[in-house]
């Protein structure tokens, strides 16, 4: 079966950066840099995102690209005589599919707002019901009805899949174009109108300005521990979702050079997206390290109250609608190609079946915030979507990294040479030798820190 191809380099960037841009990008990292210092935390984040994140996305992108397969077959043909490592080529997939499994309805949710902002929802508040209450209660209910949560997940999933199942230059990669190219212009559009907020002044200021007293209050090492976490989990690397997009690119280019323009996508779309939130919080004097709730209860409040709210916030939503999106087609298509060359079924048999696998077991999550909301897998406050995310986030991630860093970089592997040679291939940044020694030994060391973190994390 011949390979498909992606037809243009715009579209293999934007299909990476769309994966690694998800709705972690638009709440997590404004609050986590708000949180550790401002300024202080986002030079923290780059350095990290510079001597990590990237060369981790190199390997990768090199990985796929060099042994032209998904992520399942893809240590069987670059280290065909060393058998344990397809060990971790299987365990993408079923990283993948987990991940999926919650993030079906996450962005089901993202596509329920868009449509109570569309349709007004809150627009015409009672006037018997405080603002505050009212904006809770939508969320609350939303979340307390699971045939609502299943039918905007398996909207989700129906889509998905139906973009994956046409040829990838016709399907993916021209609605992914589409896509991203409308998030872009839609972050850019709340972000300058979020600058004409009174509270623009003092929400840019806590956001982006350095706070000494902010970093003595969490401490130094908490700073550069989060701002770790955060430049390496952002490219969502580990479990084969960026070397499946490396088997469909060709050698133009250098994979240093694609990692450096896919994390800086990814970075814009972070940084930008506390440009939009920061500013409306302050303005209307509400919690800024809110979590998810700030997304689903606090940014509606503020919306109700804003000139032309129904407007920013159904462009809002839109935009994170589009934003989760990007991941869903983008793990859709690492799963539907893991599975095809498994089974070697047709492209339309594996979307069928995998679309069907994908909503029964996806249905878990749903039922974890109401019919099963009792069951506390991960301790008192968490739910089937925590352990979820815990398994992959906390465990596949950063583990998978680290199995890929020591493939690409010892002998008992792939070898340094050998991803060196398939990232240096066509024009742009080269991995150059003196990165060795780093790549070899002091890169693995990081990771494995990371790894040890976030496994204990939630028990300590």
């Amino acid at each position: 079966m011949e390979r498909e191809k992606l037809g243009s380099r715009l579209g293999f960037i934007l299909l990476s950066a769309g994966c690694a841009i998800g709705i972690g990008n638009v709440w997590k990292f404004p609050y986590i840099t708000g949180a550790n210092g401002g300024g202080i935390f986002v030079l923290f984040y780059l350095l990290f995102l510079v001597i990590m994140g990237i060369p981790v996305l190199s390997m990768e992108f090199s990985m796929g690209r060099g042994a032209q397969k998904s992520p399942v077959r893809m240590y069987h043909k670059l280290t065909p005589d060393k058998k344990a490592w397809r060990v971790h080529g299987y365990a993408t997939l079923v990283g993948n599919i987990i991940l999926m499994m919650f993030y079906t309805s996450v962005t089901g949710w993202m596509l329920q707002y868009f449509v109570y902002m569309l349709g007004g929802k809150f627009s015409n508040v009672p006037t018997d019901i405080p603002q505050t209450e009212y904006v809770s209660g939508v969320f609350s209910d939303m979340l307390s009805n699971p045939w609502m949560l299943i039918l905007f997940m398996g909207i989700v999933v129906i889509v998905g899949f139906l973009v994956c199942s046409f040829n990838m230059q016709k399907g993916l990669e021209k609605v992914t174009k589409v896509m991203m190219i409308a998030l872009l212009g839609l972050i850019v559009v709340l972000a300058i109108h979020s600058f004409t907020l009174e509270g623009a002044r003092e929400g840019l200021a806590f956001y982006l300005l350095p706070s000494v007293e902010k970093v003595k209050e969490v401490g130094l090492i908490n700073v550069i521990v989060s701002a770790m976490n955060q430049s390496f989990f952002t490219l969502s690397l580990g479990i084969g979702a960026m070397a499946i997009f490396g088997s469909f690119i060709g050698k133009e280019r250098s994979l240093l050079g694609e990692g450096i323009n896919v994390a800086s996508l990814d970075t814009f779309v972070a940084i930008t997206s506390g440009l939009i939130i920061f500013p409306a919080c302050f303005t209307y004097n509400v919690d800024v390290g809110a979590g998810p709730n700030l997304i689903f209860v606090t940014l509606p409040h503020v919306f109700m109250n804003m000139a032309g709210g129904r407007i920013w916030g159904t462009l809002f939503f839109l935009f994170m609608s589009f934003a989760a999106l990007s991941t869903i087609f983008a793990v859709f298509q690492n799963i539907l190609s893991c599975v095809q060359e498994l089974t070697e079924w047709s492209k339309i048999k594996t979307c069928i079946i995998c679309g069907i696998g994908m909503f029964i077991l996806s249905i878990p999550c749903v039922l974890g915030f109401n019919v099963w909301s009792s069951i506390a897998p991960l301790g008192s406050g968490t739910g089937i979507l925590d352990l979820e995310d815990y398994i992959v986030s906390n465990i596949l991630l950063p583990l998978g990294s680290l199995v890929i860093v020591i493939f690409c970089t010892q002998k008992f592997g792939w070898g340094f040479n050998n991803y060196m040679e398939e990232a240096n291939q066509g024009k742009g940044v080269k991995v150059q030798k003196w990165m060795r020694f780093y790549m070899s030994y002091i890169l693995p060391v990081i990771i494995g820190i990371i790894a040890i973190i976030s496994i204990i994390s939630p028990f300590v």
